[in-house]
């Protein structure tokens, strides 16, 4: 059984007054994109820079492109993209860096859809227990 983790966070969202920055930062916050060890918002950074290739069309970024206009060292834009990668996020070609989704949208449409079949499964696994037991209905 492969494994991803992702890490998901109920977060306030107020439609009112709100502009790209600021919605960008709930989907970061809500998805697990920041955490207290990455004080500089690298993961985050990296994400952003993936989702304005996209945006251009571009062939993919590099470790060494991510690294300089993010003014990262190589050795962390590495680790941010494998855990990217690991999440579902991201994904590698050749050398070369992108969204593993051509827009947001169709990224919480596939989150949603593993959500749903991992809740299944424990579902699954939960009624074969309470039956073992004999507890529940």
């Amino acid at each position: 059984m492969g494994t991803v983790r992702i890490t998901i966070t109920r977060v306030s969202y107020e439609e009112d007054n709100q502009d790209v920055n600021r919605e960008l930062q709930v989907i970061g916050l809500a998805l697990g994109l920041f955490s207290q060890r990455d004080r500089d918002r690298s993961k985050f950074r990296i994400f952003i820079e993936l989702l304005r290739d996209t945006r251009r069309q571009g062939p993919g970024l590099s470790t060494d492109d991510l690294a300089q206009t993010l003014h990262l060292s190589r050795a962390t834009v590495i680790h941010h993209l494998r855990t990217l990668i690991d999440a579902g996020f991201a994904k590698e070609t050749a050398g070369r860096y992108t969204l593993a989704v051509s827009s947001l949208e169709e990224l919480l449409h596939n989150i949603q859809e593993d959500l749903t079949k991992t809740l299944q499964d424990l579902k699954t696994v939960a009624q074969h227990i309470d039956h073992e037991l004999g507890i529940g209905q």
